[in-house]
């Protein structure tokens, strides 16, 4: 499980970087966000809540359901956190 977690932390760190046009700064100040969380999100060192998530879409200025397409393209279709037991 442990694993998993870190590829969607990995995943989700790659795909705010690539989305994100101004510098850490700016984009963690713009959502009332430490510029160290933003960091460590993109670095997938951190495993946000569904809320932070949205706040970042929203400095992105995306939204929401798009970056989480985004994260699901990046891991792939056979990402799961459900073992398949058939």
């Amino acid at each position: 499980m442990q694993e998993l977690r870190q590829k969607l932390q990995t995943a989700t760190g790659k795909v705010i970087k690539k989305c994100r046009r101004k510098s850490i700064t700016q984009s963690a100040d713009e959502i009332g966000m430490w510029k160290s969380l933003w960091a460590d999100l993109e670095n997938g060192i951190k495993d946000p809540q569904f809320s932070t998530l949205w706040r970042v879409a929203e400095g992105l200025e995306i939204k929401p359901h798009e970056l989480v397409k985004l994260i699901e393209d990046e891991l792939g279709e056979n990402f799961s956190f459900i073992e398949n037991t058939m």
